[in-house]
């Protein structure tokens, strides 16, 4: 018989219905059932694991990549009095063994882990001691080399499987194209595929895309002619400030936020725009993920993102409580040849990428043989500086390194203070009795924070300064004194970023990067980058229609509410002309062979005007017929 999942949501959680999908992938993980569960952004995927492993015995690994969001969601289970745990890179081996501790021996229920964690010999050999009852895969198109976001040490998730045969993987997605998720069911070896999904069909959201000369002033005018909270996304730190100072100078109450933020600054703005005190939140994309928001009315890109991927995640934070919203896309004629340079500066040659892990070494004093398992603080600015090398050609560079496994990289607000208490409570009340100028900051951080005697937790210096109507500075020096008389541990915040060295380091020339897999991923980078542009300035399909054939939906009718759309319904029915025909079988086709029927369902003329069109291009040579009178787009 199986529980009453319904109870565990509404006891934990408050909400009274699932979502749709949710339950029927709850079930499918308590029959111990790998499962690829295909969920749109805001479809509550996070609930499919954690429901059920509530309902079972042991204790749940779920792998993910995202840092912050491994945060968010392991203070989200403890706020609900749910014990959970997370290793990432930046800890140190003392926290990772308390934690790993705690995972067999202290009735956690979650075990949140880094995928580049999976591989080290300690977490392997303390993982077969847990009585582990699920992996949970999120991001699962990670280890997919047809991902948008192929990451290797995903691949160690095999591995784990080894381990741990009898439990079962749910794997989950927002986005996936057919092609990737038969990749992620062959690559975590499912006992069966078994693919639950959820129609990528928003009816709420209108998809738009406005040629805009003048961004800034567009964006305004969206703005003004459209009520409710909404966030704008663009690519820079800088333009987040900007636009949004420049937004309040205009009468809209906007924040910003991106990752060089303060940790409390951060979740301050972020708890004022989720209570309506910013109408507007300008960010990067390091803003949206697990944000609990559901009457987004508006989102807005004023850059082009990279892929059709990325873009379909953002958007889908507009209108998760089902009301009409609207996501909007301001292209302009320069955004082409940004993009296009944006494929150079984010794939340079190998060679530069081989000086510069070696300048990485040096800077970071780690000698050639060693290093493995280390974190060092990195001073990035005195690396530009020291190197004379530019700052894109180091996050790119950087960024293939992490990829490929030599190294991972943790931002400064990864990295706050951590306190454990290593003495019992009957001895902490006599210290506390013995020192009375110490006893307020103790019966403080016990009143903010729980777990001190059983893990390492997160403190915020300037939260406790401010309850304790103090200094930052001086509560610093109150912990070091409580560390001095061996009371805590405390590891304080670091203010730079943290690396991470996953292998010794190499000599230069032994640094392993395979030319073809390198190409191979440049090359899928520049499909989706073109995709998104063809999106961006083709004007004669469904804009829901196109994000729809992407994801595999090739048979969905066209929307009705996006810019094509709206503007196509002031035409007669069948009257498409053909310029606009040819385009929409160019797009088409552009995504794969089509018979004739789905081009039909694609097109805004009937099947004879259609047939005219196809027979000129046929003529011409610009598509062909396969053996199975499938169309194709010739040259591809």
């Amino acid at each position: 018989m199986l529980p009453d999942f319904g109870h565990i949501l509404k006891q934990h959680w408050g909400y009274e219905d699932f979502r749709p999908l949710q339950e029927e992938v709850i079930r499918s993980v308590y029959e111990k059932k790998d499962c690829l569960a295909l969920m749109p952004t805001g479809g509550g995927k996070s609930l499919t694991f954690q429901i059920p492993t509530l309902a079972m015995e042991g204790i749940c690994i779920v792998v993910t990549p995202l840092i912050a969001l491994m945060k968010d969601q392991v203070d989200q289970l403890r706020a609900r009095n749910i014990k959970a745990l997370s290793i990432h890179s930046g800890m140190s081996r003392n926290e990772i063994l308390v934690t790993l501790d705690n995972a067999v021996f202290g009735d956690f229920k979650f075990l949140y882990v880094s995928p580049e964690r999976l591989s080290t010999p300690l977490f392997r050999s303390r993982v077969q001691d847990m009585k582990v009852c699920l992996v949970a895969v999120d991001e699962a198109h990670c280890i997919s080399q047809w991902g948008y976001d192929f990451r290797p040490a995903y691949l160690e998730i095999s591995r784990l499987r080894e381990l741990l045969p009898e439990v079962p993987i749910l794997a989950l997605t927002a986005t996936a194209t057919s092609e990737v998720c038969k990749d992620i069911m062959e690559r975590l070896d499912f006992d069966q595929p078994r693919l639950l999904k959820q129609s990528f069909d928003r009816a709420n959201l209108a998809y738009r895309v406005m040629y805009s000369e003048d961004k800034g002033q567009d964006l305004l005018e969206i703005l003004r002619s459209h009520e409710g909270a909404g966030i704008v996304y663009t690519r820079s730190r800088k333009k987040c400030r900007d636009i949004a100072l420049w937004l309040r100078e205009q009468g809209v109450t906007a924040g910003y936020y991106h990752a060089g933020l303060k940790p409390l600054t951060r979740d301050e703005r972020q708890q004022a725009w989720i209570e309506g005190r910013y109408r507007i939140m300008v960010a990067t994309n390091a803003f949206g993920m697990g944000i609990d928001k559901a009457n987004v009315r508006l989102v807005i890109h004023v850059d082009l993102p990279d892929n059709p991927e990325s873009y379909f995640q953002e958007a889908g934070r507009a209108g998760r409580d089902g009301e009409p919203s609207w996501a909007f896309l301001l292209y302009s004629a320069a955004d082409e040849g940004r993009a296009l340079q944006r494929l150079e500066t984010n794939f340079p040659e190998l060679k530069k990428v081989r000086e510069l892990y070696s300048a990485l070494g040096n800077f970071l004093q780690i000698p050639i043989g060693s290093g493995k398992g280390q974190s060092y603080d990195f001073e990035f600015g005195d690396f530009l500086a020291r190197y004379r090398v530019s700052a894109m050609l180091a996050h790119a560079s950087l960024e293939l390194l992490q990829r490929e496994g030599y190294i991972t990289i943790t931002e400064a607000f990864m990295n706050p203070s951590r306190v454990m208490f290593i003495i019992g409570r009957d001895e902490l009340y006599h210290f506390q009795v013995k020192h009375a100028g110490l006893d307020g900051l103790i019966k403080l951080m016990l009143r903010t924070y729980s777990g001190f005697f059983t893990q390492y937790v997160r403190i915020d210096e300037a939260l406790l300064a401010r309850r304790a109507g103090s200094s930052p500075e001086k509560i610093r020096d109150y912990l070091k004194q409580l560390a001095k008389h061996r009371v805590i541990h405390y590891i304080p915040r670091k203010n730079v970023p943290v690396v991470s060295f996953l292998e010794e380091r190499l000599d230069e020339k032994n640094l392993l990067i395979s030319p073809g897999r390198y190409l191979f991923r440049k090359e899928r980078y520049e499909k989706r980058l073109r995709e998104i542009l063809r999106y961006a300035t083709s004007t004669g399909f469904c804009r829901n229609q196109f994000l729809l054939s992407y994801f595999g939906q090739m048979d969905s009718p066209r929307c009705g509410r996006c810019d094509v759309c709206t503007e196509a319904k002031a035409k007669l029915p069948g009257k498409a002309d053909e310029n606009t025909l040819r385009e929409v079988v160019l797009s088409r086709l552009g995504q794969g062979p089509l018979d004739l029927q789905a081009l039909t369902q694609a097109s805004m003329a009937g099947r004879d005007e259609l047939n005219r069109v196809l027979e000129a291009m046929l003529a011409e040579g610009l598509i062909g017929r396969d053996q199975q009178l499938r169309l194709y787009l010739k040259g591809r």
